[in-house]
């Protein structure tokens, strides 16, 4: 029987990769629905080429521009707008890819949580913002989690699966986050205040969107996924590493406390973690080709200059504060990178912003996803103050 699948995001880099892949094996993956916030006619193409039971995008006017455009095919499907909606379809299926970039897949991916479903981690705000609440929903509901993120599958494929043993009695020592270090890994930092967006969204080795792409320059995405891998694998922050791996062919690794150390090694193609959390425990083809280690000429590693990524020991400080604190950083590191995105601040006052947020908005615990949502929503009022105010 084909496994059904509901895809957060279907239209970025990580919806259509999933798509390529789910076309290989149409024999055990049956597409039930595909959501976008506004790319309406990505959507369509996608609704003709898959036929989805559900599409879910962000708005009243995006549906029925969906609708109209869908009219002539004479496709049924059932055309849907809003949070609700995308909570809905995150429960209508087997599996759920949620690929929502940032705060606003926090719900959805949460809604697939508790009903149980296969999750296929590709949001990292469903950790960053509620990680003890989202790692409690997964386990009183009987969900599988499944990380996406490169670095995190590859951290699960280099951890023994016993899942009833913590970090201490698997023998970890340290999980190795890699990182290319982006586009501006060498350029000298007293340039940085130049930086264009056009600039900051040419990642060297990867394909991915805007927002993602900026992190990357800025390596708050690294910081993102020091704290998803505090959660995602219960290791204390002290035992999370990140090293600059310019080449972005191992993309990540565990030591051991028997001076063993494993590491997972590919070409930087998202079709690889996709594929392997979609047939796992199996493996199946993805379309990426084979690594030829041979042509490789040569890996670096060196240690993160925070000097030149500030962005980094800000998510590592908000992950030792707890509580509230990364719901804090990621809300005013969404409004930070769209400002720059918009050119109404430049690259090097991402992290300024940011730091400013976190010391107006004061710290609180973590009750439940309102009390999240609301803090959230402060950082990002507090966020815009601070860009009106530049």
């Amino acid at each position: 029987m084909k496994q059904t699948i509901t895809i957060l995001g279907s239209t970025g880099s990580i919806g259509v990769s999933t798509l390529d892949v789910i076309s290989r094996h149409s024999d055990r993956y049956q597409v039930v629905a595909l959501t976008a916030h506004s790319r309406v006619n990505e959507l369509a193409k996608q609704c003709v080429q898959f036929k989805p039971k559900f599409a879910v995008v962000g708005s009243v006017d995006a549906a029925d521009a969906l609708k109209a455009i869908l009219a002539p095919y004479d496709l049924n499907i059932n055309v849907l707008f809003g949070e609700a909606a995308l909570c809905d379809v995150a429960r209508e299926c087997d599996v759920v890819m949620a690929a929502i970039v940032g705060a606003a897949g926090l719900a959805p991916t949460m809604a697939a949580a508790k009903a149980g479903k296969k999750v296929l981690l590709a949001n990292k705000e469903a950790l960053v913002m509620s990680g003890q609440l989202f790692m409690d929903a997964v386990r009183e509901n009987g969900a599988t989690l499944l990380p996406i993120d490169s670095e995190h599958n590859a951290i699960f494929q280099c951890l023994p699966h016993d899942f009833n043993l913590d970090s201490a009695q698997q023998g970890i020592a340290k999980i190795l986050l890699t990182a290319s270090g982006g586009p501006f890994l060498h350029r000298p930092i007293n340039t940085l205040h130049d930086v264009t967006p056009e600039q900051a969204i040419a990642h060297p080795n990867w394909v991915m969107g805007k927002k993602i792409s900026i992190d990357s320059a800025t390596m708050m995405n690294k910081g993102l996924e020091v704290i998803e891998a505090h959660w995602l694998f219960a290791v204390p922050v002290d035992q999370i590493e990140v090293v600059i791996h310019p080449q972005s062919v191992i993309h990540s690794m565990v030591s051991y406390v028997d001076g063993s150390m494993l590491a997972q090694l590919g070409n930087p193609d998202m079709r690889t973690p996709i594929a392997y959390g979609l047939a796992y425990p199996e493996r199946i083809t993805s379309g990426v080709p084979q690594l030829d280690i041979t042509k490789i000429a040569q890996l670096q590693f060196e240690k993160p200059d925070f000097s030149r990524f500030p962005c980094l020991a800000i998510a590592f400080d908000a992950l030792r504060a707890g509580d509230t604190a990364p719901a804090i950083m990621n809300a005013a590191n969404e409004v930070a990178v769209q400002a720059f995105l918009d050119k109404k601040i430049g690259f090097l006052m991402i992290p300024e912003l940011i730091t400013s947020v976190m010391n107006k908005i004061a710290n609180s615990p973590v009750i439940d996803l309102d009390g999240v949502m609301e803090q959230d929503a402060l950082a990002r009022e507090a966020a815009m103050h601070f860009i009106a105010s530049y």
